[in-house]
Parts: structure tokens; C-alpha cells; sequence
């Protein structure tokens, strides 16, 4: 199945909570969208693997989603290597996309940092016709997306560009809502053993941070991106 767009990320929620908001611009404009897990978040101190799997499935049906998968690389534990290449490597040549969004470049949580150098890896390794993979029995093709971009979390990072989500900012926030457990959402979220992510705090720096990314193109919010290649424009009309 081909798409326009593949966001790989290291954990459930990572895509909701980095770029829920270019996803549903995307998909508004009629690009086909999918979402690869590397791990089920099997560590993370609230919830369980099998409820994020739940939460995860309707993130997707809220995002309105192509396709969701899990590779259920072990949470932690992965790294940038042959075997977890070619996992990745199967990935992106099965749905073909022309962009591939994924973690944060620097980032707290080291698994963000793991999956970005991982997924850049595959991505080109993956344009590469002597090595091999298959799928169903059948030899993949090669391919290559044109672009690998990766989103920021909670680190600060210098964004190369930023989108306008200022649209879809409530669609963003019900798109995390669905992470029942891990989130600050609702009276019920805020039971349980506290992590960096479930206090109402961390929903007032995700806004924050969307603020300032949205101020600095003076729009309402923003989520930014980075690229490790330089980005060209056809004209200067395509820099709005």
C-alpha cells in the first residue's frame, strides 16, 4: 500500500503528542497517512502493553489513519543495528512513502534520540536493491522516501521549518485524549503513580511549546520539525 506519509515512532502516543496536528492538516488535504510503532511501551510506569494497544487504535480512528502497525521491538532495548534495519527497512518499502516523519534528533527519553538515528539508517539503507527483504513470500523493491523529518519533543530543539496546526489544535488534543492512562486528560488520568508526561503540567507545556513554535510564523500553534538536509523551494512563493 502506497503513502504520503509515514511517521515512525518509537512509542505509542509519540506521533499524537509531536505532530497529531501536521497529520490531520495532511490528511485534510487528502495525503494518505500511516503511523509504524517501533515498541508497545511495555516499560512505560502507567498502563500496559495491551491497553495502549487499545488507546493507540483509537488515536488512529480519530486521526482518521491509512494504516497503523506495531514492529514490537523490545521497548528500551532497541537499537540502530542490521536486525532492527531490516525490520524498518520491510516497513518502508511495503508502504512506500514519499516522507518519513519521525523522533527527535536530542531528546530526554532515550529511546527518542535511538529511533531517529534508526529510522534515518533504514530509510536509506532501504533505497539500497542488494539488500534484500520480503513480505508475503515476494522480494520487496527497493525505495527510498525523499525526505526523512523529525519532530520535537521535550527537549528543545531549533526547528528548520514549522507547520501551521492552529486548525487542527483540537483535534490534536483529542487525538491524545485517547491515552487514557498515560495523560492528564481527566479526573480519572491523574490516579496512579505520576510520571513526567501524566501531570496537568506537561499539558500546559505541550500547549505552550505549540504557542511558541506558532508564534515564531505568527500563527496560533505550530508543531516543528528538523531535517538533516537542506530543504530547496522551486520558488520563493512555496516560503509563505
Amino acid at each position: 500500500m502506497k503513502l504520503d506519509i509515514l511517521v515512525i515512532a518509537a512509542h505509542p502516543d509519540d506521533a499524537e503528542l509531536s505532530c497529531a496536528g501536521t497529520i490531520f492538516s495532511e490528511i485534510a488535504q487528502g495525503k494518505k497517512v500511516g503511523i509504524v510503532d517501533l515498541t508497545q511501551g511495555e516499560l512505560g510506569t502507567r498502563g500496559s502493553a495491551e491497553i495502549r494497544k487499545q488507546e493507540a487504535e483509537e488515536a488512529s480512528r480519530i486521526m482518521n489513519l491509512t494504516i497503523r502497525e506495531n514492529l514490537q521491538l523490545r521497548d528500551g532495548f532497541f537499537a540502530n543495528d542490521e536486525q532492527h534495519q531490516l525490520e524498518v527497512i520491510k516497513a518502508i518499502r511495503k508502504y512506500q512513502p514519499d516522507i518519513v516523519l519521525t523522533n527527535a534528533i536530542k531528546d530526554r527519553h532515550p529511546d527518542h534520540a535511538k529511533a531517529a538515528s534508526l529510522v534515518e539508517t533504514s530509510c536509506f539503507l532501504s533505497g539500497l536493491k542488494r539488500i534484500e527483504t520480503m513480505l508475503n513470500g515476494q522480494v520487496q523493491a527497493a525505495w527510498r522516501p525523499k525526505n526523512v523529518f523529525h519532530f520535537i519533543q521535550s527537549d528543545y530543539v531549533e526547528p528548520d521549518f514549522i507547520v501551521d496546526i492552529s486548525a487542527f489544535w483540537e483535534n490534536k488534543l483529542q487525538a491524545i485524549r485517547a491515552y487514557k492512562t498515560q495523560f492528564h486528560t481527566t479526573p480519572q488520568s491523574s490516579q496512579g503513580e505520576q510520571t513526567f508526561i501524566s501531570t496537568p503540567e506537561f499539558m500546559h507545556f505541550l500547549e505552550g511549546r505549540a504557542r511558541e513554535f506558532g508564534q515564531a510564523i505568527r500563527v496560533k500553534y505550530g508543531e516543528g520539525f528538523t531535517s538533516s538536509k537542506k530543504i530547496g523551494v522551486k520558488t520563493l512563493f512555496d516560503v509563505l
